[in-house]
Parts: C-alpha cells; structure tokens; sequence
C-alpha cells in the first residue's frame, strides 16, 4: 500500500510536467490521471480503520488514509474532470491543464497529511497554483485578484507555520495529535491560519471578490474544492481531539449564518454563490462526522453552479426580467440548488439530515434557521424567469406566440453541457452512498425546510432590497479581520 499511495500522489505532478511537453495528448492525460485518481479514492473509502503511511523516518512525512479523506479525494477528482470537460474544446489551454494537474496533486496531498509540515507545504503548492490559475486571462483585474490571494494566503500561511513550530517545541513533533499538549498561542495561530486560508467566517472575506470576479471555472475549483483543503485539517482537529471540537463547531456555526446571512441580500449571482460557500464550510465544522459526505454533495453541486455562471449573459438579478433565461442554463442552476436546499433524491438532502441528526439543542435550532435562509437565498435561482424547458411547454409557446421555439442548446457550450451532466449524474449517484437519511420524518423535515423557505422568500424574500457595500472586502480590512479573529480564538481557547 505505501508504494502504491506514494505512486498515485507523484503522478499528477508528472503528468502535469508530461502534458506541458506535450500538448497534442493534453485532454487525455488530464482526464486519465484523474480518472485513476478517482478509482484510488474509491479503494480509500474502503479502508476501515484507517491506513497510516510513514516515509522517511519518524521525523519524516506522516501521511493517513481513511474514509474521510477518501470523500474529499474523490470530490477532488470529479470537480477537476467536470473542469477538463467544461474546457475541452480549447486546443491552446494545456499550460491550463498542467497546472491543474499540478493543483491535484497538491489538493490530495493536503487531504492525507498527517503532520503540520506535509500539510503546510502541500498548501503552499496550491496557493502558488492558484495564484496561477486567477492570474491565466492575463488581464489587470485578474492579476490584481491574484496577488490579493497571494498575500493574504501567505499571510494566513505565516501564522499557521509560526503555531507549528511552537507544537514542535512543545512535543518534539509535528504529528497533528501534538495540538493536544500545545500552549493556546500554537492552536490559535494554526486555527487562524486555516480559516483564513479556507475562506471561513470574517477572516475568509477575501472569497466573495476572488470568487465573483475570476473565471468560471477557476471559481469552481475554489468554492467546490480548494477552499475545502484549508477546512479538512480543522475538521481532522474536531475528530481527533475533542477538546477542540466545541470551539471548532461554534465557529462553524458563526460562519454558517454569517454567510447565507450576506447571501440573502446579494443581487449578483457569483456573489450570492461565494457567501453561500463560507456558509456551507461551516456546516462541515458543525458536524465533522458526516463532512466528508456533506464536502462531496456541496463540491458537486457548487462547482456546477460556478460553471454555469460562465455561459449567462449576466449576472445581476434584476436583469433576467427583460431577457429570460436559456432553459437548459436554467435546470444547470436548479438541479444544484434543489441539492443545497437538501431536497430528497439529490446528495445535498443526505448530507444535510445527517448533519442535523448529529446535533442538540442550540446548535440543531441555529442550523435549521441556517437551512431555511438556504432555501430563502436559493430561491432566487429557482424563479429567475426563463425560457420552456420541455417539449410540452415549447409548443404551448409557439401557438401562443405563433413563431418558431427556442433552441434550448443555443449558445451553450458542449463542454459545458458534458461538464455539467457528469455533476448532476454525481450528485444522484452520490445520494446512495448513505441512505439512512431516508426516513418518513427524516424525507418531511427536509420537505418541510424547502416548504418554509420557499413560503417566506414569496412573502418577504424577493422584495428585500439591502445596500451591501463591499468596501469591508478591500485589502487593508481583510488584515483587520484577521486580527479581530485572533483575539476571539484567544477568547474560545482560553475558556
């Protein structure tokens, strides 16, 4: 098993180098790198109890593969082949693909690290490429966006490196079970680090902006997968220590209604999709048990959204009352929103009910007031006017109209057609991974959160009308927010 994980975590780096020497094969290498890839992580769910895998020495790397990691490996691999199928017709992107390749394999690595350093320089590699990947158009903004990632990502990176050594000098390890005699300063300075760098809560207020205005599918592969590798180790934290799990889930918990709180009032499409994204991390923190499943029905369902940002011909709401929206684009953003708001056949509803089923009390009221302002928020997908859809409906509009129906695949692109077939298809297979979510109470608690959602959004909903001003996004307050942050994890480890 060691030299067979060793060799899966290598391969996406050497075909990254393969595919930039030769471009012809490029689609091809990509897609089959991952492809076994994803039959690895498939062979990792299945590993119970889990797998450890030490190289070097017992100074050396520590690697662990179990169930978990095995979820957020899997969603890894089919975020990237939706990506490869959503660009596929584009012969001049294989720079693109190998950095893709490249951002695989530092994701993978990220999920089986099981010690500080490994799981530092893992993150490291992925903030250099994604860097890369906001920078590829080339234009003023993007590079601008760009170095804004990068600075507050190697910000972020400093404090959790400077928590590392100061668990090194209190153990004489790296190893992640170490946190467990580390002084306050070593875990607040690694939790601040990682949430920063996964874009939760106040300090991740860098994602609304990187993610709205980057290229649709790099903003896919940030909120379906990338913001989720800086999570996975708080998540290993609250399942590994759990003294540590009640300050983790009430952070959860704050993110959680902070960001579909700013989601509700968001008139622009990709914006309302990134603070639902800082929501939707902190439903992994509030119940790690079921993060793997809950990481791969969000990735799937939010990377299709992103990409089906990038075939709309805008983005602002108020629009689509003039110009309806292409019906096939149209089902692209329901079918992953029914899945976010938990309805029943889709992954979203599993995930989600385990998640309330792990908890009591408090907790289970604020998620489920959480869950509704999902539903609100979603809402203003699910009735953005568009075109027929269905063959029925088509000719009701030509005899009504007297002219001749839309062509419902007009100015969609295959690739993206294909892209986002494979999600949705993932998101129905990923369903019967767990069906014990499958309850009459369990199918009417979800039926019913979707019900009051819907309800409210009709009443009050759509003609909420708030100024969200965006200068609390700028450069200088995102330090600021790292710092007010700190002084509230100093506060929950202190207690």
């Amino acid at each position: 098993m060691n030299n067979l994980t060793i060799a899966w975590l290598c391969l996406p780096f050497f075909m990254g180098l393969v595919i930039y020497l030769l471009p012809r094969w490029d689609r091809y290498f990509a897609i089959g790198t991952l492809l076994i890839s994803l039959l690895f992580s498939l062979q990792i769910l299945g590993l119970s109890p889990g797998f450890p895998v030490q190289l070097l020495d017992q100074f050396g790397v520590h690697l662990y593969l179990d169930s978990l990691a095995g979820y957020f490996i899997l969603t890894n691999g089919l975020v990237m082949v939706a990506v490869v199928m959503e660009s596929w017709q584009n012969r001049q992107n294989y720079f693109f693909l190998a950095l893709l390749m490249f951002l695989h394999g530092g994701l993978n690595s990220c999920f089986i690290a099981n010690d500080l350093i490994s799981l530092y320089v893992a993150l490291e590699v992925v903030s250099l490429v994604v860097f890369l990947l906001i920078a590829y158009p080339r234009a003023e903004k993007a590079i601008w966006l760009a170095l804004r990632y990068l600075m507050i990502s190697n910000t972020a990176l400093l404090f959790y490196l400077m928590g590392a050594v100061l668990v090194y000098q209190a153990n004489h390890s790296f190893m992640f079970s170490g946190l467990s005699q580390a002084p306050p300063e070593a875990i607040v300075t690694i939790f601040l680090g990682l949430m920063t760098k996964g874009g939760l809560f106040i300090s991740g207020l860098w994602s609304p902006l990187t993610n709205a205005e980057s290229a649709a599918n790099v903003s896919a592969l940030l909120s379906g997968i990338i913001e989720k590798a800086a999570i996975f180790p708080l998540v290993r934290f609250a399942l590994l220590l759990p003294d540590l799990a009640w300050p983790l889930q009430l952070l959860g918990i704050l993110a959680a209604i902070f960001g579909v709180g700013f989601a509700l009032v968001q008139r622009d499409l990709k914006r309302l999709l990134a603070f639902s994204t800082i929501s939707q991390l902190g439903w992994l923190l509030v119940a790690p048990e079921v993060s793997g499943f809950y990481g791969l029905a969000h990735g799937l369902a939010k990377s299709g959204l992103f990409l089906t940002t990038g075939q709309l011909p805008h983005r602002n709401f108020d629009d689509y009352g003039t110009q309806p929206l292409n019906g096939i684009l149209w089902l692209g953003l329901v079918i992953p929103s029914l899945s976010i708001c938990g309805l029943p056949l889709l992954a979203g509803f599993g995930a989600k009910s385990l998640a309330l089923e792990n908890l009591s009390g408090g907790p289970m009221i604020l998620m489920t007031v959480a869950a509704v302002s999902t539903v609100i928020a979603y809402s203003k997908l699910l009735f953005i006017p568009h075109q027929p859809v269905f063959l029925g409906q088509t000719n009701l509009a030509i005899t009504a109209a007297n002219s001749t129906a839309p062509d419902p695949v007009a100015g969609v692109s295959p690739g993206y057609l294909l892209a986002s077939v494979w999600l949705i298809l993932g998101l129905v297979v990923a369903n019967g991974v767990d069906l014990s979510a499958y309850t009459f109470s369990g199918i009417l608690k979800g039926l019913g959160t979707i019900a009051v959602g819907l309800v409210i959004y009709y009443l009050i909903g759509g003609k909420i009308r708030v100024e969200n001003p965006q200068a609390w996004e700028g450069l200088e307050h995102l330090i600021g927010m790292m710092s007010l942050i700190l002084i509230g994890l100093f506060w929950l480890v202190s207690q």
